[in-house]
């Protein structure tokens, strides 16, 4: 997804350029069972405000991912991310968000992006989680393309997107994704 896709962008004649940014989200089948991560890349020299939009949208994940503890509900993981992304002046896709994973790519519960602490499923051990913060630079509306797949910003500005899967387990949230390579890769450019 590139600039303002927000997911599922496809593949087409676009030429990327400097400055442009682009989400990749891809997982796992392995032994049978699902792993789901997304990170939003700058490529090359990218405007300051597009960079904080991906700095917060990775802290927002970091913020819901803290919030996933058992006897915590899902709203706790929501309510984090949107407080967050909002107090720093973005928005939260609303008509999508994490999920639970397993044995299929998308299982209950639904993890939207915004919510209230109190509401939503309980969390409990051994529950794994797909968390993942759609942020726009300007307002939270969308589009769907004719493509039929890809989703947009309908203000056409920038969108961030990252995912990590999460673990409950002894209580807590254990993250069984990484950015670790992602990351030292891209310092090989820095």
């Amino acid at each position: 997804s590139v600039n303002h896709q927000v997911i599922h962008g496809l593949p087409s004649s676009y030429v990327l350029k400097e400055g442009d940014i682009v989400s990749i989200d891809c997982g796992v089948l392995y032994g049978g069972y699902h792993s789901d991560a997304a990170y939003t890349y700058a490529l090359g020299n990218v405007n300051e405000k597009t960079l904080h939009l991906l700095l917060i949208t990775k802290e927002a994940l970091y913020q819901g991912i803290k919030n996933a503890s058992v006897n915590d509900r899902i709203g706790g993981i929501s309510n984090a991310i949107f407080t967050y992304v909002n107090k720093n002046g973005y928005t939260v896709v609303k008509e999508y968000g994490g999920h639970g994973i397993g044995k299929n790519l998308h299982e209950a519960p639904y993890v939207p992006n915004f919510g209230k602490k109190e509401k939503g499923v309980k969390i409990e051990e051994g529950m794994v989680l797909a968390v993942e913060p759609m942020v726009n630079f300007g307002k939270s509306d969308i589009i769907d393309e004719e493509d039929g797949w890809t989703v947009s910003t309908l203000d056409n500005k920038p969108s961030a997107h990252f995912e990590h899967t999460i673990a409950i387990i002894n209580g807590k949230p254990e993250i069984l994704t990484t950015y670790k390579y992602i990351e030292q890769a891209l310092q090989q450019y820095v």
